[in-house]
Protein backbone atom coordinates (compact mmCIF):
# COMPACT_ATOMS: atom_id res chain seq x y z
CA UNK A 1 0.00 0.00 0.00
CA UNK A 2 1.23 3.71 -0.85
CA UNK A 3 0.70 6.43 0.96
CA UNK A 4 0.50 9.86 -1.73
CA UNK A 5 0.40 13.48 -0.52
CA UNK A 6 1.04 16.12 -3.36
CA UNK A 7 3.63 19.10 -2.67
CA UNK A 8 3.45 22.07 -3.85
CA UNK A 9 6.90 23.12 -2.83
CA UNK A 10 10.35 22.61 -1.60
CA UNK A 11 9.32 24.40 1.58
CA UNK A 12 6.32 22.05 2.00
CA UNK A 13 8.66 19.29 1.01
CA UNK A 14 10.67 19.96 4.22
CA UNK A 15 7.58 20.90 5.99
CA UNK A 16 6.37 17.06 5.49
CA UNK A 17 9.78 15.56 6.43
CA UNK A 18 9.93 17.86 9.68
CA UNK A 19 6.88 16.56 10.38
CA UNK A 20 7.77 12.60 9.31
CA UNK A 21 10.68 13.52 11.87
CA UNK A 22 8.30 13.56 14.97
CA UNK A 23 7.42 10.20 14.61
CA UNK A 24 11.08 8.43 13.89
CA UNK A 25 12.82 6.53 16.40
CA UNK A 26 16.54 4.68 16.68
CA UNK A 27 17.19 2.26 13.72
CA UNK A 28 14.54 3.91 11.53
CA UNK A 29 15.35 3.42 7.81
CA UNK A 30 14.09 5.75 5.31
CA UNK A 31 15.10 4.65 1.48
CA UNK A 32 14.47 7.51 -0.61
CA UNK A 33 14.26 6.99 -4.69
CA UNK A 34 13.63 9.56 -7.36
CA UNK A 35 15.68 11.16 -10.47
CA UNK A 36 18.14 14.01 -9.93
CA UNK A 37 16.53 16.98 -8.90
CA UNK A 38 13.32 15.40 -7.76
CA UNK A 39 14.00 16.88 -3.94
CA UNK A 40 15.92 13.93 -1.86
CA UNK A 41 18.20 15.80 0.10
CA UNK A 42 15.22 18.53 0.58
CA UNK A 43 13.43 16.38 1.82
CA UNK A 44 16.29 14.97 3.96
CA UNK A 45 16.88 19.01 5.08
CA UNK A 46 13.29 18.67 6.67
CA UNK A 47 13.85 15.67 8.04
CA UNK A 48 16.83 16.99 9.60
CA UNK A 49 15.52 19.98 10.95
CA UNK A 50 12.58 17.91 12.91
CA UNK A 51 15.01 16.01 14.36
CA UNK A 52 16.90 18.96 16.10
CA UNK A 53 20.15 18.98 13.46
CA UNK A 54 20.84 22.57 13.56
CA UNK A 55 24.05 21.77 11.15
CA UNK A 56 24.22 22.44 7.62
CA UNK A 57 22.88 19.36 5.43
CA UNK A 58 23.72 18.91 2.09
CA UNK A 59 24.06 15.89 -0.55
CA UNK A 60 26.58 13.31 0.49
CA UNK A 61 27.36 12.45 -2.87
CA UNK A 62 31.41 12.23 -2.95
CA UNK A 63 31.27 11.39 0.90
CA UNK A 64 28.73 8.66 0.91
CA UNK A 65 28.17 9.16 4.45
CA UNK A 66 27.09 12.26 6.59
CA UNK A 67 26.84 12.28 9.98
CA UNK A 68 24.86 14.54 12.25
CA UNK A 69 23.80 15.05 15.73
CA UNK A 70 19.93 16.40 16.88
CA UNK A 71 17.25 14.05 19.08
CA UNK A 72 18.64 11.38 17.31
CA UNK A 73 21.48 10.93 15.11
CA UNK A 74 21.09 11.04 11.29
CA UNK A 75 23.09 9.02 9.16
CA UNK A 76 22.81 10.77 6.07
CA UNK A 77 23.73 8.50 2.68
CA UNK A 78 24.35 9.01 -0.96
CA UNK A 79 24.92 5.18 -2.12
CA UNK A 80 24.81 6.21 -6.11
CA UNK A 81 28.80 6.33 -6.60
CA UNK A 82 29.32 3.05 -4.60
CA UNK A 83 29.59 0.50 -6.67
CA UNK A 84 30.84 -2.91 -5.31
CA UNK A 85 32.01 -1.51 -2.41
CA UNK A 86 29.19 -1.84 -0.56
CA UNK A 87 29.88 -4.06 1.78
CA UNK A 88 32.93 -2.44 3.20
CA UNK A 89 31.04 0.49 3.94
CA UNK A 90 30.09 -1.37 7.40
CA UNK A 91 26.19 -0.05 6.48
CA UNK A 92 24.51 -2.32 9.34
CA UNK A 93 26.18 -0.33 12.25
CA UNK A 94 24.44 2.61 11.09
CA UNK A 95 21.30 0.15 10.13
CA UNK A 96 20.90 -1.61 13.67
CA UNK A 97 22.26 1.56 15.26
CA UNK A 98 21.14 4.68 18.07
CA UNK A 99 20.01 7.27 14.57
CA UNK A 100 17.91 7.39 11.84
CA UNK A 101 19.47 6.21 8.49
CA UNK A 102 18.51 8.32 5.44
CA UNK A 103 19.56 6.64 2.09
CA UNK A 104 19.43 8.12 -1.47
CA UNK A 105 19.35 5.82 -4.03
CA UNK A 106 18.54 3.09 -2.40
CA UNK A 107 17.14 0.71 -4.79
CA UNK A 108 21.34 0.56 -6.18
CA UNK A 109 22.61 -1.52 -2.82
CA UNK A 110 18.52 -3.28 -2.27
CA UNK A 111 20.63 -6.38 -1.70
CA UNK A 112 22.25 -4.85 1.52
CA UNK A 113 19.10 -3.00 3.08
CA UNK A 114 17.22 -4.49 6.11
CA UNK A 115 13.74 -5.97 4.59
CA UNK A 116 11.86 -3.38 7.30
CA UNK A 117 12.22 0.03 6.03
CA UNK A 118 10.07 3.02 4.63
CA UNK A 119 10.47 4.00 1.20
CA UNK A 120 10.09 7.67 0.32
CA UNK A 121 9.20 8.42 -3.27
CA UNK A 122 9.88 12.09 -4.87
CA UNK A 123 8.61 12.83 -8.37
CA UNK A 124 8.66 15.72 -10.09
CA UNK A 125 4.94 17.31 -11.15
CA UNK A 126 5.81 20.30 -12.26
CA UNK A 127 8.32 23.17 -11.94
CA UNK A 128 8.20 23.01 -7.95
CA UNK A 129 5.47 20.42 -7.26
CA UNK A 130 6.36 17.18 -5.91
CA UNK A 131 4.45 13.54 -5.36
CA UNK A 132 5.51 12.00 -2.80
CA UNK A 133 4.58 8.76 -1.83
CA UNK A 134 5.16 6.38 1.35
CA UNK A 135 5.85 2.53 0.70
CA UNK A 136 5.59 0.84 4.08
CA UNK A 137 7.75 -2.45 4.34
CA UNK A 138 6.81 -3.98 7.72
CA UNK A 139 4.83 -3.34 10.88
CA UNK A 140 6.90 -0.70 12.37
CA UNK A 141 6.60 1.52 9.29
CA UNK A 142 3.04 0.43 8.31
CA UNK A 143 1.73 1.50 11.67
CA UNK A 144 3.42 4.83 11.11
CA UNK A 145 2.14 5.69 7.93
CA UNK A 146 -1.54 4.97 9.37
CA UNK A 147 -0.97 7.39 12.04
CA UNK A 148 1.12 10.33 10.09
CA UNK A 149 -1.03 12.65 8.39
CA UNK A 150 0.39 15.79 6.71
CA UNK A 151 -2.01 18.78 6.09
CA UNK A 152 -0.14 21.16 3.91
CA UNK A 153 -2.33 23.98 4.79
CA UNK A 154 -1.39 24.08 8.32
CA UNK A 155 2.04 21.93 7.83
CA UNK A 156 1.02 19.34 10.25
Amino acid sequence: MAYTWTLKSAEETQRFAEQLAMHLQPADLLALEGDLGAGKTTFTQGLARGLGVRSVVNSPTFTIIKEYQGRLPLYHMDVYRVGEDVDSLGLDDYFFGDGVCVVEWASLIEDVLPADRLTVILEKAGEEQRLLKLLPQGERYLKLCEEFDFDASTGN
